[in-house]
């Protein structure tokens, strides 16, 4: 399987573009139209798909063969425009101006004409061939929506291809498609000054695959990324005169000028919808969109929010954790795994080794730090089920386009923390995995948001492991047990939060997301995406837990774990008020978050922790250090000093909030 690349420059260091006999065709569109399902079918390859944007911000590359074509695909994160506003935009604007591509395929959302034909004015403007895949028409139709495709290929002089590629309706013939392409002789002319603006730009623009008008424009509207790579192919001399024709062009206007250029490609737009759609607004389209506004209402909303987060509480704390637990460590590993292994172990071993050789096999297999005992026993008997339903839960969540409704319920919580809305997605995905949410950072458009939604990923949003045990814990005391865990935690994370947007310097952006429509989920997307999470968990995580085991094994046996506990006591036990046994879980938790609160949950079925002591651990263990993962991440993300600055305050930080914690229910004398 091939990986995921940042840039084009990277994909050709990693040898993903050596072999020239193959075409490389450009998946290019806005986010969430569907790029991904289509990736999938031309390359045979899964790829996560979920219903908010901001999910792909690498490259991916795959191998397909087409009718008549041996092609390379590569699926670009999701764009607005090709001028760039975030990191993600630049890297698919760059991949279609100076990498290699020779086929584009535009993934568009049948249901947005206006949307879907701004981008393709743009790529028309390039004077690239391209093939304009019409996604979602079956969610058209139930809007009332119908397009005429023949008058629309006949405007634009490309092919047109309607699809539904979830049901894989029109797929065969997307494919074929893409062996010849046309460029379109489609034209259109902007307001007499912005004309000669261009003109007088395009004189000093150098030779490229996209056209020097395209370029022109992309300069005009305000694409300040482009400077550095137009100083490094024309002279100064040109840039200077570059730079005042678009001062020119700024005198003319009463208002910035990348406003009048969208409005005046707007207006092509509206009268090419006019010409090729037609319907009126189905009873179906408007229901759901009343149901859709009652999910982002300010007041509504959120005990819609509420009953979903009840729901999911109900389906992982309750019986992921609760009864699929219980069976599975009680009945299964209790009763036959655990004990057989023991069986066997001693069969293959006792007898025929020496003393000192037989116990530490027997120790390191079936001890109190064995690989099957502790190690197994964690990650598939405890943690599988509760992160199995999180993944189906999540799945459906996904599925049904709800998640970035909850980021419209947000925005102004966020707006507090120097943030907006579009930053909850990273949080949401961080509920999955904090690592990949960590990557997914580049769709926030400032570097000050960055910075504050790593810190914040790194600080107090458990991943979907981690939580699922967290939620197994805390279901088996009482609801206000997790009341108090969420609002210390959630509390927390908008106090940071606030801190950081003072300290740090640099202006948030506006916050402008595109909201799926709500629809059914799918059962095969939702079995596929759980399965696929699953596989996922059982290769990143199960040899970590077997490593961590090893660890503990190792310090048990040579004294050192003794002297941790001796060590972190006064810490521990004297001001988090735990016992010095949970020493384990913080040194493990390093490794895995989701291992260390597992020994939380082991301690707490061993009734070595009060209920107090479980609602302090499982806060202090949330706001501990990142896994190793994600700690090697950031690094890469925000760089080693940075990294490191986050860490020094975050696990003091950590302890800090447990130890008030502690002895604040202890004071009030809270029961449970």
């Amino acid at each position: 399987m091939n990986q995921g690349v940042q840039t084009y420059d990277e994909a050709v260091k990693r040898g993903h573009f050596e072999d020239d006999s193959k075409k490389t065709v450009v998946l290019v569109g806005n986010p969430n139209v569907g790029k991904s399902v289509i990736f999938g079918f031309l390359t045979r390859r899964y790829v996560t798909v979920s219903n908010y944007p901001g999910t792909t911000v690498e490259l991916t590359v795959g191998e397909a063969r087409l009718p008549d074509l041996e092609a390379r695909i590569v699926d670009s994160p999701g764009v607005n425009s090709f001028i760039p506003s975030s990191e993600d935009e630049r890297v698919t604007r760059d991949l279609i101006i100076h990498g290699r591509t020779d086929r584009i395929l535009q993934v568009a959302d049948a249901k947005n004409m206006k949307r879907t034909l701004l981008l393709a004015l743009e790529l028309i403007e390039m004077g690239l061939p391209f093939t304009l895949n019409l996604n979602m028409m079956d969610e058209a139709l139930n809007k009332g929506i119908r397009i005429d495709t023949e008058r629309l290929e006949k405007i634009l002089g490309i092919d047109v291809i309607p699809t539904v590629a979830v049901r894989r309706k029109g797929l065969r013939k997307l494919a074929r498609s893409l062996s010849k392409q046309k460029r379109s002789e489609f034209g259109f002319n902007y307001s007499s000054e912005v004309e000669q603006a261009i003109s007088e730009c395009v004189r000093y623009l150098p030779d490229t695959k996209v056209t020097k008008r395209a370029l022109a424009v992309m300069l005009l509207s305000g694409d300040g990324s482009l400077w550095n790579w137009l100083g490094e192919h024309v002279s100064s001399e040109a840039v200077v005169s570059v730079r005042m024709a678009m001062r020119k062009l700024e005198e003319s206007f009463n208002r910035a000028v990348p406003s009048v250029i969208v409005e005046q490609r707007m207006r092509v737009v509206e009268w090419i919808v006019k010409q090729v759609t037609s319907g009126h607004r189905s009873k179906a389209g408007a229901l759901s969109g009343r149901f859709s506004a009652l999910t982002i209402h300010p007041v509504w909303g959120i005990p819609v929010l509420a009953a979903v987060l009840f729901l999911m509480y109900q389906v992982v704390g309750r019986f992921g954790a609760g009864f699929l637990v219980d069976l599975i460590e009680g009945s299964l590993f209790g009763r036959y795994v655990n004990p057989w292994s023991a069986s066997v172990v001693d069969l293959l071993f006792s007898g025929w080794l020496p003393a000192g050789a037989y116990d530490i096999i027997r120790d390191v297999l079936v001890g109190e730090y064995g690989l099957i005992t502790m190690a197994l026993t964690y990650s598939i008997a405890i943690i599988l089920p509760i992160v199995g339903m999180f993944f189906l839960v999540f799945g459906i969540l996904e599925d049904s386009g709800y998640l970035p409704r909850v980021a419209v319920m947000l925005n102004r919580l966020f707006r507090l923390m120097g943030l907006n809305g579009k930053a909850v997605l990273p949080m949401i995905l961080g509920l999955g995995c904090d690592t990949m949410a960590t990557i997914t950072t580049r769709i926030l458009e400032s570097k000050k948001e960055r910075l504050i939604t790593t810190l914040l990923l790194a600080l107090g949003v458990p991943c979907s492991a981690q939580l699922g045990v967290i939620l197994g814990i805390l279901s088996g005391i009482s609801i206000w047990a997790t009341v108090i865990w969420v609002f210390v935690v959630t509390g927390v994370i908008f106090l940071v939060g606030f801190l950081a947007a003072k300290l740090l310097g640099g202006k948030g952006s506006d916050f402008i997301l595109e909201l799926p429509p709500l629809r059914f989920p799918r059962l095969s997307n939702i079995a596929i995406k759980t399965v696929a999470r699953v596989e996922w968990y059982l290769k990143e995580a199960v040899p970590l837990f077997i490593l961590g085991t090893l660890i503990l094994f190792g310090l048990h046996k040579s004294g050192a774990l003794v002297s941790i506990y001796d060590i972190s006591a006064p810490l521990v036990t004297g001001f988090l008020g735990l016992p010095v046994e949970t020493t384990e879980a913080f040194i493990v938790g390093f490794l895995r978050r989701d291992y260390g609160t597992a020994g939380l949950y082991s301690l707490a079925e061993k009734g070595l922790l009060d209920p107090i002591g479980i609602v302090v651990g499982i806060v202090t263990i949330t706001l501990f250090v990142p896994c190793v993962a994600n700690f090697l991440i950031m690094i890469k993300e925000r760089g080693f000093v940075t990294t490191l600055y986050m860490v020094l305050f975050i696990v003091p930080f950590a302890f800090l909030v447990g130890g008030v914690l502690n002895f604040t229910l202890r004071v009030v004398g809270a029961v449970f």
